[in-house]
């Protein structure tokens, strides 16, 4: 039996879970909204670089093979084509049943069909007037090449037959920038209509002289694969190399056409030809080919709460005391922020204390996405303008984020930083800052290892985790980081932390070894782990031969999962769940062993290749006893989700885990808590006692599964609490 899921197969499955929170009707309105534009904001970027990069291996080699399901590119862009029309489908019809309830709360999108000549009379003199006159028709011939078309925008194109009957095309590109993508439909509050689609409409008024057969509004996807390294000359200015290189992504070969209106079959061959898309990349749409407008939509719905997910805002930590440099209680004990429940100010606060304290020597950090108003970056400058010495290394072959990353480099570097830009054929995805400082007892070290990127806006969207130590072992391995990185080079040997390329995916599979030969001398055996993806075919097998052995396994992987568990006598240990829901799981995290024993890390790294193998990626190790009770208490809580899981089954699909005993949603748990813990008017003191390791829920058990409440006593929810976790014992038979 097959153990493997195909990696573009199952990123479509995670793709798949997003769209079922659009068609969830448990989800706010305009909420869902939101998922039925990131669901097509997903599948433009899975075209652009992964069937982008499925189409270039067609080009070396046709025997090229998936080293898991043994599938070809070939036979993966055919799959990957049969599921999108499947799931396109489902995304046309909550599409236009969300616009049908819309109508309920006086927005409507309208077309032709739907207003009056005397609306229709209006729109017209729109267009006559503020649209004709900034459009810039092209009619294809021998004179006039068909033009190029810009990735992702939007074209209005005709067939055209002249009184000599030969058919052309028309062709008039609709997102120039400058026409409002909705205009209201005058008389009509809260009518609108989208202007490709007047311009559509009206196109036999652009060419005149030609009798319109048909038309359709189409759009392209461009390949967005490229491979810096390969083309990078040594001889040139990386920073400019990369500038360049974003320009020529940009005329990259289109990987897929769609296409709003039905056309002939010689005509879509016609524009396959021209734009050399293949016939079976062509995708005709039931909805508009762009959904960002659903986002201005929103906006004008933002007195509606009611159609919206509760307000929440990131609380500040009850772990650090606001009175306090957090340098300094840093030095007291280890910190852990837990983004976006807790405020990442107690970080930006430690970043600025740095930037200002005399005796701070130097900062270092690798920046991978930034947010394009950094503060995190405003502290770097200031920190150099005060004479520190600051190394920031900058990857500009962070995709999409090239563009931001270059002008942050430029600005950094006339501030005085130094400036580096990491390895040849690999980037640097790792998420580490080092402090180093003079003390009166000597050089102090605080080192700041995170999960998610250093990026303020994503700080309230995504789950991570921020860990902060002054531990000098730690202090000491991150210098090391730096220092290899600085010179190029690679760390090859490291204790505490777990430093990708070459002391990550080998330290990973020693423990799970460990967790294997415990098992076989029948004692008790645990792995956990959090990522986004798995796909690392090393790790797969390693976790075979652990869930064979008896090693309980427990996953919680939110997208890709190339791994089938549950298949007796192979995987029947090994438990996957994914949790897809109001904010984006981003946080890793690797538990091994039971709790006596018990070894956790948080990490940048997911379980692919290209994590372990092709990045410089780091995880560090939570030695602090109370974090490892408090990640293991979190983790609990997670598989314990019965509002946003969904788990794999050994047939590949998933299921929603659903209890109407117990409803557990836990990023609203997580919430809760930490507005009941900033609401504490006793902050945490400086010498606090250990705790106990129980994670007392906060407020609200209706946070389960509705709106956020506002806090208030935990009578009663001590018991909901309970619950989860005899739920989740129940379904294990056993805890951490």
């Amino acid at each position: 039996m097959n153990l493997y899921v195909n990696r573009e197969l199952s990123w479509l499955k995670f793709n798949e879970r997003v769209l079922e929170e659009a068609e969830n009707r448990e989800v706010p309105l305009c909420e869902r909204l939101n998922f039925v534009s990131i669901y097509q904001s997903n599948l433009d970027e899975f075209f652009m670089v992964r069937v982008g990069s499925l189409m270039d291996q067609m080009l070396l080699s046709r025997d090229m093979r998936d080293n898991k399901t043994n599938m070809t590119a070939e036979e993966q862009i055919k799959a990957v084509a049969k599921n999108v029309r499947q799931l396109n489908r489902r995304k046309d019809a909550v599409y236009a049943e969300l616009m049908d309830t819309l109508e309920g709360y006086g927005v409507r999108l309208v077309d032709f069909r739907k207003i009056g000549s005397g609306e229709s009379a209006e729109l017209e003199r729109y267009f006559d007037t503020e649209i004709a006159p900034l459009t810039s028709p092209t009619t294809v011939g021998r004179r006039q090449p068909f033009p190029f078309l810009q990735n992702k925008h939007i074209y209005a194109v005709a067939v055209l037959a002249g009184k000599n009957g030969q058919e052309k095309l028309g062709i008039i590109p609709c997102g120039t920038g400058v026409i409002p993508r909705m205009i209201p439909v005058p008389g009509h509050k809260g009518a609108y209509m989208l202007s490709e689609e007047l311009i559509l409409h009206f196109l036999p008024k652009v060419f005149s002289g030609s009798k319109v057969v048909s038309k359709s509004l189409i759009r392209v996807t461009r390949n967005a694969d490229i491979d810096a390294d390969a083309l990078y000359d040594e001889d040139l200015d990386y920073r400019d190399f990369m500038e360049k290189l974003i320009k020529r992504r940009r005329r990259l070969a289109p990987v897929r056409l769609e296409l709003s209106r039905e056309l002939d079959s010689d005509i879509v061959k016609t524009l396959c030809a021209y734009t050399d898309v293949q016939p079976d990349h062509v995708f005709r749409s039931g909805s508009p080919l762009d959904l960002s407008f659903l986002f201005r939509i929103q906006d004008d719905l933002r007195q509606r709460s009611e159609l919206f997910y509760g307000k929440r805002f990131p609380q500040r930590s009850s772990r650090f005391r606001p009175d306090v440099p957090v340098m300094q209680q840093i030095r007291e004990k280890d910190r852990l922020l837990s983004y976006p429940y807790e405020s990442m100010k107690p970080f930006l606060d430690f970043l600025q204390e740095a930037a200002n304290d005399p005796d701070v020597i130097s900062i270092k950090m690798t920046l991978y996405r930034v947010a394009r108003h950094s503060k995190i970056v405003e502290s770097l400058i200031e920190a150099a303008e005060n004479g520190k010495s600051v190394v920031t290394l900058v990857e500009l072959k962070a995709r999409f984020d090239e563009e931001n990353n270059i002008e942050w480099s430029r600005r950094l570097e006339d501030a005085g930083c130094q400036v580096i830009y990491g390895l040849d054929g690999y980037k640097v995805h790792s998420k580490l800052c080092l402090v180093t400082r003079s003390g009166k007892d000597g050089t102090e070290y605080y080192t700041q290892i995170g999960t998610g990127n250093y990026n303020e806006k994503t700080a309230r969207l995504y789950t991570d985790f921020s860990l902060m130590t002054a531990d000098p072992a730690i202090g000491l391995e991150a210098t090391a980081v730096f220092q290899a990185l600085a010179k190029g080079e690679f760390v090859e040997n490291s204790r505490h932390l777990l430093v990708a390329p070459h002391c990550l995916q080998n330290r990973i599979l020693g423990m799970i070894e460990d967790e294997i030969n415990t098992a076989k001398q029948e004692k008790p055996a645990y792995i956990g782990v959090k990522i986004n993806s798995l796909t690392d075919k090393s790790i797969i097998d390693k976790l075979i031969e652990a869930s064979q052995a008896g090693v309980k396994i427990d996953l919680i992987v939110r997208g890709i999962c190339c791994l089938l568990p549950g298949i007796p006598g192979k995987t029947d240990n090994i438990r996957v769940i994914s949790i897809v829901g109001r904010f984006l799981e981003h946080s890793r995290m690797y538990i091994f062993g039971t709790e006596e024993r018990q070894k956790i890390y948080i990490s940048s790294a997911d379980f692919m290749t290209r994590n372990t193998l092709r990045r410089v990626e780091v995880a560090a190790p939570v030695l602090d006893p109370e974090l490892r009770r408090r990640l293991g208490e979190m983790f609990r809580l997670m598989l314990s989700d019965n509002r946003q899981a969904r788990q794999l089954l050994p047939s590949g699909e998933y299921v929603r885990v659903r209890s109407r005993e117990n409803p557990c949603n836990a990023q609203e748990f997580f919430y809760e808590q930490a507005y009941e813990q900033a609401a504490s008017d006793t902050p945490e003191p400086a010498e606090q006692p250990k705790s106990t390791g129980a994670v007392l829920p906060s407020a609200g058990i209706k946070a389960a599964f509705g709106p956020p409440a506002e806090p208030k006593s935990t009578g009663g929810v001590f018991r909901w609490f309970v619950n989860c976790m005899h739920s989740f014992g129940k379904r294990k038979g056993e805890s951490l």
